[in-house]
């Protein structure tokens, strides 16, 4: 539990950071609406893998990171084929961020496997 908590608190000021610096590049209120959805898909996929990752790690924790692999790419493709339309966001940008807060946060997931 001790993990989950710190994992989530620096996933959530990465991905504040990461999502800064994009409203850098990428200017307009279209592409903020976009990087903030994005933001919050890659926070709750990365807790939902995180915590599949915690459960597995015991008995086998290759397959709890090819379950969360697996979940990222899935909801990286139906971000991209449905939600990206339905709720009219900036395409490249939903694309951009949701695939960088997933990467980065991803690799934080090893310093926390032990605590």
């Amino acid at each position: 539990m001790k993990s989950l908590v710190m994992f989530s608190v620096v996933g959530a000021t990465l991905i504040a950071v990461l999502g800064w610096v994009l409203t850098l590049v990428y200017g307009g209120a279209e592409a903020r609406h976009a990087i903030l959805v994005s933001a919050l898909v890659a926070f709750v996929v990365q807790l939902l893998a995180f915590a599949i990752l915690r459960l597995s790690a015991d008995k086998n924790v290759i397959a709890g990171w090819g379950l969360g692999a697996i979940m990222r790419l899935l909801v990286f493709a139906v971000y991209v084929l449905v939600i990206v339309k339905a709720f009219a966001l900036a395409s490249p940008v939903a694309m951009v961020s949701l695939a960088v807060f997933l990467f980065a946060s991803t690799l934080v997931e090893p310093l926390f496997l032990k605590t």
